[in-house]
């Protein structure tokens, strides 16, 4: 079984809250790393899954079969699909505040967070589960190459990464697409035709890194850039993209201020791309871009909550891919370039002198770490977590 690095967060959330909600896409890994963590409860865990007809007949009357197991912690799986059960916990937990009473996973429905926010604030402590990440699946006997191609190329989705082979990833992968498209997000309440949204996400798929141009997607879609932001919101909600929002300073350069858009998992960006193997990858114009958006995805979920993501791009073109604001002012720039022998651009120096910057580093796809001058590091993606810790 493959460690997830929020178990910890999890754990340590259950012995603060009554609640904790584990959200995150369909299909990343809750229900596996929830029942996990259950089974070390020392006073034991009950757990329910409301997709089952029988688990729902349990919660028919939810306050009495509840109060019945208040000494253990009940796990409520999908509980998106039921937000009429967040007053009744609110009810349960203002009653007996002890931690550690639920765990509630969700498919990050904009519904669910905005439910389980107005019943149970401060209440409840939210923790994130990504796909798979490159410092959870390398091993220390690891081919770091092969590791870092084959999560690079299927993704961190369960089911992909771990398939017999890269067809039966791929075939995964569209099924997943298809399922979210036709089957959930009608389920959810979202109105949009599945043919729309589907032709959305793959012209997302072939501007993935790129600056966000709404009016782009309104022509090509034939509709208004309200509707175009409302399905690039509806995507962002479903953490399935991310918006990196750019760096507000206080410069006298012009800055680019829309965000730039990633989807979030590289291998649900190949499917969509008609991308079916490895190979296919490095003839690609997205080459760069794709692998940028992995870099930063994996860097962004072993940063600390407290810390703040942006990019910085001004007009005459000096740009950083990802600056990481800590707290007292402390900022890192970190570029993504896919080479094993990585030079520093004149564009990156600029930026960072420009916001003041003195530590940045290159990520690569290479692996091994070097210095490339007095300030600036080259660093394989598999290894950058070890150079995080020291942030």
């Amino acid at each position: 079984m493959i460690y997830r690095q929020e178990t910890q967060s999890i754990e340590s959330a259950l012995d603060q809250f009554p609640a904790v909600g584990l959200i995150g896409s369909r299909q990343c890994g809750k229900t596996t790393l929830a029942k996990d963590v259950a089974s070390r409860r020392k006073e034991g865990a009950i757990y329910l899954d409301l997709e089952l007809p029988s688990d729902r007949a349990a919660l028919t009357e939810p306050e009495l079969y509840l109060d019945r197991h208040v000494d253990r912690l009940v796990v409520l799986d999908e509980i998106q699909r039921h937000p009429e059960l967040f007053p009744t916990l609110r009810g349960l937990i203002d009653r007996d505040r002890r931690p550690g009473r639920f765990l509630a996973l969700g498919s990050a429905s904009p519904h669910m967070l905005r439910q389980s926010s107005e019943s149970l604030a401060g209440r409840i402590s939210f923790v994130e589960l990504t796909p798979f990440l490159i410092s959870e699946v390398m091993r220390a006997d690891d081919d770091t190459r092969e590791t870092t191609r084959r999560l690079w190329f299927r993704g961190g989705y369960p089911e992909s990464y771990l398939s017999g082979d890269d067809a039966g990833s791929l075939t995964w992968r569209r099924a997943f697409i298809t399922t979210l498209l036709e089957r959930d997000m009608p389920q959810w309440g979202f109105r949009v035709s599945s043919v729309r949204m589907r032709r959305f996400w793959e012209m997302l798929a072939h501007v993935h890194g790129q600056v966000w141009n709404a009016s782009r997607f309104a022509n090509s879609l034939d509709t208004s850039a309200p509707t175009v932001r409302r399905h690039l919101d509806l995507l962002t909600d479903l953490l399935l993209v991310r918006q990196l929002q750019p760096l507000h300073a206080n410069l006298k350069k012009r800055l680019v201020k829309s965000p730039k858009v990633y989807l979030r998992d590289s291998g649900l960006l190949h499917a969509l791309l008609l991308l079916s193997d490895p190979e296919s990858i490095y003839g690609h114009p997205c080459l760069g871009a794709s692998f940028e958006g992995f870099a930063i995805e994996n860097v962004i979920s072993l940063l600390p909550s407290f810390a703040d993501v942006t990019f910085y791009r001004s007009h005459t073109g000096d740009e950083i891919d990802l600056v990481v604001s800590l707290p007292g002012g402390h900022r890192i720039a970190v570029d993504v370039n896919y080479t094993a022998s990585p030079r520093v651009s004149k564009a990156f120096r600029t930026a960072m002198a420009d916001l003041g910057i003195s530590r940045g580093y290159i990520v690569t796809a290479g692996e091994t770490a070097f210095p490339l001058d007095e300030s600036i590091e080259a660093v394989p993606l598999h290894l950058i977590a070890h150079h995080i810790g020291s942030w």
